[in-house]
């Protein structure tokens, strides 16, 4: 009895599969094209990526350009000298601290002193400065390579991004059903319909 149900269950799983199998629509043999098929070449190109990584790693904000999002441009520009000015200006002050420190260990008078002896900054002061001029010149040195960093990158993804399809056919549009066989209980779900 027990192969039997086995037989049954293995001869309903066959028949279901041979009822829901389907004929492939998109074989098709005798047509001849008169024409020549038109595409377009700019809708897909596999190396606008790596193009506009290149043109943002030898030009800060080319990659940007290359996409053709000339508003970005600037926007790099302004952040990477920005960066770069905060890290000249930086390391300017903090070798001007280091030298009146120099000078003043070597018992040289410093621009920190005056003419009659007295100290404008004392020499806690000047160590301190330099430490936080150094940390500051620091953080200005990475936060210019993170900017340069970041745009070659987002250079590369937005040449990704630009060449998705975002036509109208390709949309999303929620619906409400309603359940015809049972008006009292409320349900609710989602669904979603994909209209190529």
């Amino acid at each position: 009895m027990l192969s039997l149900k086995k037989i049954l269950f293995l001869l309903t799983v066959l028949i279901s599969i041979s009822i829901s199998a389907q004929k492939d629509s998109t074989q098709v043999d005798d047509i001849k094209i008169k024409e020549k098929i038109k595409t377009n070449s700019n809708y897909f190109n596999p190396l606008s990526p790596s193009k506009a990584a290149f043109y943002a790693a030898i030009l800060p904000g080319g990659g940007q350009i290359y996409n053709k999002k000339y508003w970005k441009a600037p926007i790099v520009w302004g952040a990477m000298g920005t960066s770069i000015y905060l890290y000249l200006d930086n390391n300017n002050e903090y070798d001007r601290y280091r030298t009146a420190f120099k000078m003043r260990e070597a018992g040289l008078q410093d621009e920190f002193t005056n003419n009659d002896g007295s100290l404008t900054i004392s020499r806690n002061g000047l160590i301190s400065a330099q430490k936080t001029l150094k940390n500051n010149r620091d953080l200005a040195l990475l936060s210019t390579v993170i900017f340069y960093v970041l745009q070659i990158v987002e250079a590369s993804v937005n040449a990704h991004l630009l060449q998705f399809n975002t036509n109208d056919n390709v949309s999303f549009t929620p619906t409400m059903s309603y359940d015809t066989r049972n008006y009292e209980i409320p349900k609710f779900g989602l669904s979603f319909k994909f209209n190529f």
